[in-house]
């Protein structure tokens, strides 16, 4: 199995050469993004990684959504609050919302009493 992987549209496609996945990365920046917004004082972003993160154990974990503290809207510190990872593009869309609703409800759910 291939730890290299290309984005073509939606569909993860293996990469054969480290050269050609190279290439690819390096022009590929904006492709790789599946989704970043911010929920209140976070940004959360999900992303295409196009290397296997499984290690061997299982399929291939191809994207990430890491979350990200954001207060007065931007980023200072890109040390991660959270990381989740999967598998697919539908996973990764799936994952990005459910992390983005769970944000957005405890923020609203104000302080413990």
């Amino acid at each position: 199995m291939s730890e290299y992987y290309r984005l073509e549209g939606r569909n993860v496609v293996p990469v054969a050469s480290t050269k050609e996945w190279a290439t690819y990365y390096e022009g590929s920046r904006k492709d790789r993004i599946v989704k970043q917004e911010y929920v209140g004082d976070k940004w959360v972003s999900t992303v295409f990684l196009s290397l296997d993160h499984s290690f061997g154990d299982g399929p291939p974990i191809l994207f990430e959504t890491m979350v990200f503290a954001a207060p007065d809207g931007k980023v200072s510190n890109w040390v991660e609050l959270e990381c989740e990872r999967c598998s697919t593009y539908e996973e990764a869309e799936a994952q990005h919302a459910a992390m983005v609703k769970r944000l957005a409800d405890s923020s609203t759910e104000g302080p413990a009493k």
